[in-house]
């Protein structure tokens, strides 16, 4: 495992417990955007990648969606399984998943490429489109700006070695384009989100 992926994933073992517990409350959109992710990707399965605690993933199932729930933190998907125990949920890496070509109707990617090196990104996108069936979707939080910040305490109070990577639109729907997304245009949807189509 690449160091950017090893500090990731311990920072985020390290605060399990307490994100689980002071992340509750959803973004803005977020009914909404799950309510569109959920019709646009039919009935096959979709992808919470970067699903922490599960929380997401579990109101993907609320929704009647056939859902996997993936992170990279051990300790994420524990917790995880213990709140959601009729859930599924995995151990892996948005930049090389271990899942069959085409198969999904849809990603979600809630607020989890952020932690990526920019150069890193567009290997995530690639493995994106790659696990879509055609017609599949891509729905994306991200935080809007153009710095990096080094976050060295989080959750609880407790330690993290990780940084954070603002985006602007064009950046990411660029990365999007080229891994051969299409954008889907609508007025409602939010700054920080972006939702793209397999074609």
């Amino acid at each position: 495992m690449t160091d950017h992926l090893a500090g990731i994933r311990t920072s985020y073992d390290t605060v399990a417990t307490s994100y689980a517990e002071l992340v509750q409350d959803g973004a803005d959109w977020e009914a909404e955007g799950f309510d569109l992710f959920a019709k646009l990707a039919g009935s096959r399965p979709v992808l919470d990648i970067g699903c922490g605690p599960g929380r997401t993933t579990g109101l993907l199932a609320e929704r009647g969606v056939p859902v996997i729930g993936m992170d990279l933190s051990p300790g994420m998907i524990e917790v995880a399984r213990r709140d959601h125990p009729d859930l599924d949920f995995r151990v892996g890496s948005m930049t090389a998943l271990e899942l069959p070509d085409g198969e999904l109707g849809g990603v979600l990617s809630w607020w989890s490429v952020i932690h990526l090196p920019r150069d890193v990104v567009p290997q995530a996108f690639t493995e994106f489109h790659r696990v879509l069936a055609p017609g599949g979707v891509l729905l994306m939080g991200y935080h809007v700006g153009d710095e990096s910040t080094h976050k060295t305490t989080g959750y609880g109070g407790l330690p993290m070695d990780l940084y954070v990577h603002r985006w602007q639109a064009e950046g990411l729907t660029e990365i999007a384009v080229t891994a051969g997304f299409t954008p889907y245009l609508d007025s409602s949807i939010p700054d920080d989100r972006l939702v793209f189509h397999k074609a």
